[in-house]
């Protein structure tokens, strides 16, 4: 049987893994490793800098950042002095394994219990030749990651599992749930009283 390559692009049969949790206390400050996130639909990690005095905007495309951890690996292949690349030096907030990012863009993929959608591509900056030294930018290129939105509020923790939702069946189950809260408001409402 012959399959079309959007059926191929739409099956994602990998499952990933959450291999670390980043955080930014502050613009231009470390990097800090965590052993769990909480993230909030429409904002990102509640402990990120990008987050604090904001409020949840479902439209923002870069609510968070992944980084595929097979891609540090060329980095650093590509960077002249040959040095090794960790995902704090680039700054990305969620470090995956075992799954393509690329198969997570424009699409809905869960984080544990967490659900997000991809939303585009993670361009590097110009600071990664201040972190990364001479050849950085050029390094980084092709390999910076995902951004993607926070569907709903949890959770995130290293080892979580990383897999893509079949838009059709996130879009069906969307539906169930507007349908099963319209039931569930049909069934709450009190009598008026009469008179």
């Amino acid at each position: 049987m012959d399959r079309s390559t959007r059926a191929l692009v739409a099956e994602v049969p990998q499952r990933g893994r959450l291999l670390e949790v980043l955080v930014r206390p502050g613009r231009r400050e470390p990097v800090r490793s965590v052993a769990e996130a909480e993230v909030v639909a429409g904002l990102g990690l509640t402990d990120d800098h990008r987050t604090r005095n904001r409020a949840p905007d479902p439209t923002a495309k870069r609510q968070v950042t992944l980084i595929q951890a097979e891609h540090l690996a060329v980095v650093a292949a590509l960077l002249p002095q040959g040095r090794s690349v960790n995902a704090a030096l680039v700054r990305r907030n969620l470090v995956v394994a075992g799954i393509n990012l690329a198969s997570l863009r424009d699409r809905p993929f869960t984080i544990g219990a967490v659900r997000f959608e991809g939303t585009g591509w993670c361009h590097p900056c110009s600071r990664m030749e201040e972190v990364l030294g001479p050849g950085g930018f050029q390094a980084m290129r092709g390999h910076g990651g995902l951004t993607a939105r926070v569907l709903t509020d949890g959770v995130l923790r290293p080892g979580d599992t990383v897999a893509a939702v079949d838009p059709v069946a996130a879009v069906a189950d969307d539906a169930a749930d507007t349908d099963d809260a319209r039931a569930d408001h049909r069934h709450d409402r009190s009598p008026r009283p009469e008179g």
